[in-house]
């Protein structure tokens, strides 16, 4: 997994991968968007690949990459444990911050009625 955020962790390769969620494309269209070398964004794709992230097909003097959906399931999984986790904490943060602001609210309440509010 470490690879894989490591990968994902570029803005230049998280526009890669949201270019091939919509189908596979060939590396000199991929790189079309990009102000750098064919190199350079070759580089990016070989950091995909590494973490799995992509597939590259050659086909002659074509390379043609597509998305491996696998392994960003898997981290959509793992982050899916967490956001449980911080889902129920934070409700639980909520409620006790309005218990607490309702329990504040009576005890200034409560200070006006006996005439010692001294705001």
């Amino acid at each position: 997994m470490d690879r894989i955020f490591q990968a994902l962790a570029d803005p230049t390769r998280r526009a890669i991968i949201k270019r091939l969620t919509v189908a596979p494309q060939r590396v000199t269209d991929l790189a079309e968007p990009f102000d750098m070398s064919l190199n350079a964004v070759s580089k990016h794709l070989k950091t995909l690949e590494k973490a799995e992230l992509i597939d590259r097909d050659n086909r002659g003097r074509t390379s043609i990459c597509s998305l491996r959906t696998e392994p960003l399931q898997n981290v959509q999984e793992w982050l899916d444990q967490y956001a449980h986790f911080w889902g129920s904490n934070l409700d639980a943060f909520s409620r006790h911050m309005e218990q607490a602001s309702h329990t504040d609210g009576i005890a200034k309440a409560d200070n006006t009625k006996d005439g010692d509010d001294h705001e």
